[in-house]
């Protein structure tokens, strides 16, 4: 699939976060790699390598074990970083539930 706009991902993206628990493992991933980026640039730069480690880590673990399919990052990797990062705000501010709500989407299954 080619999507021309991050509003036109937006819902693809939903539909593959569609269990709360992945969802979850997400915002716990992009909270840990947000907190190891800030250790890095405070106090020791060598720990930026954990940037990427922790929060893809987690949030592929989500795909792989508890969604069960393939995480959009690994075809769309921008539209996807930038969607991460509005679900983390979603989420961060009590929105999310509403917006899952409003595009009444259901997921689409994938094979992995």
């Amino acid at each position: 699939m080619n999507f021309k706009s991050m509003d036109e991902f937006w819902p693809f993206y939903l539909s593959q976060h569609s269990k709360p628990a992945t969802r979850m493992w997400h915002f716990a991933g992009t909270s840990a790699s947000l907190l190891c980026f800030i250790y890095s640039v405070v106090f020791n730069w060598w720990f930026l390598f954990c940037v990427p480690l922790v929060g893809y880590g987690m949030a592929w673990y989500s795909h792989f074990f508890v969604e069960r399919n393939v995480p959009a990052t690994f075809g769309h990797p921008v539209w996807s970083f930038l969607c991460d990062y509005k679900m983390f705000g979603l989420m961060l501010t009590g929105q999310m539930d509403q917006e899952i709500k409003r595009l009444g989407k259901r997921p689409v299954l994938q094979a992995y």
